[in-house]
């Protein structure tokens, strides 16, 4: 991905802020612009900060999005994104990268015996369709990665390489350990990058779902109940690659 010379500001200033060492916590300030008292702890100041910043990246992009403006609407001084995060770049790769409603897969779950697979499915499945529980937060995490993609700061890329293609080879290695071959060839990426879609699907048809059939994720108890049949359809479609592979063999012995 080429980057401009404002995107690699970005990303180099956040990576400085996330290697600094955790500083003693400072106070919160107690009032608001207004003046009005504001009682929260360190943690919360930062989750308000975290929260905002999201509606105002996701709303307006990197760029058109002040710290004075996400200062405001978190309602704490504009201090403290420098003392939690560093500067604007610290805050939004901190937004960017938020667990809560953008989900990490360990690729770690991938090295478990292929004979676990489905319960490995089920994980993989959870790992996104648990964000779902966040609410409208989902929903902002994927305009923001809209908007990243279209006015790129690197950060999409970064995901990329040090997530998204990890936990992508890990799983086209426990196919391959379920498939008894060696080496993945193309049906394997297809196979791999169709199950992580079932999940991905869900996530973008969000918005969608909830004007055709809102209850199929309006509660947690439904969204792990999706979350148990996309991993039934998972392994619906692993079964079936295995069988195809297996008749193809057949006939070239026959043949």
């Amino acid at each position: 991905m080429k980057k401009s010379s404002h995107n690699k500001t970005v990303s180099e200033t956040a990576s400085q802020t996330a290697s600094r060492s955790i500083q003693p916590e400072l106070p919160v300030p107690s009032t608001t612009h207004s003046g009005k008292p504001l009682r929260v702890d360190g943690i919360e100041a930062r989750t308000r900060l975290l929260d905002s910043a999201l509606q105002l990246f996701a709303g307006r992009g990197y760029a058109k999005t002040s710290t004075r403006e996400i200062a405001r609407v978190a309602e704490v001084n504009i201090s403290a994104i420098s003392y939690y995060f560093g500067d604007k770049a610290g805050l939004y790769r901190a937004v960017f990268n938020d667990p809560r409603s953008n989900p990490n897969v360990d690729p770690a779950i991938f090295e478990q015996s292929e004979t676990q697979l489905r319960d490995i499915l089920s994980a993989l499945m959870c790992s996104f369709t648990d964000s779902l529980k966040q609410g409208e937060m989902v929903e902002q995490c994927m305009k923001l990665h809209f908007r990243e993609m279209l006015e790129p700061t690197g950060l999409w890329g970064e995901e990329i390489d040090t997530m998204i293609r990890p936990a992508h080879q890990g799983l086209v290695r426990l196919l391959c350990r379920y498939l008894g071959i060696r080496r993945a060839d193309d049906d394997v990426h297809r196979l791999a990058f169709s199950v992580t879609g079932l999940a991905v699907s869900l996530m973008v048809s969000r918005d969608l779902m909830q004007v055709i059939r809102p209850a199929l994720i309006a509660r947690p108890k439904a969204i792990d109940v999706y979350s148990s049949r996309l991993a039934d359809y998972a392994m619906a479609m692993c079964e079936d690659e295995k069988r195809r592979r297996f008749l193809h063999s057949s006939d070239n012995l026959t043949s």
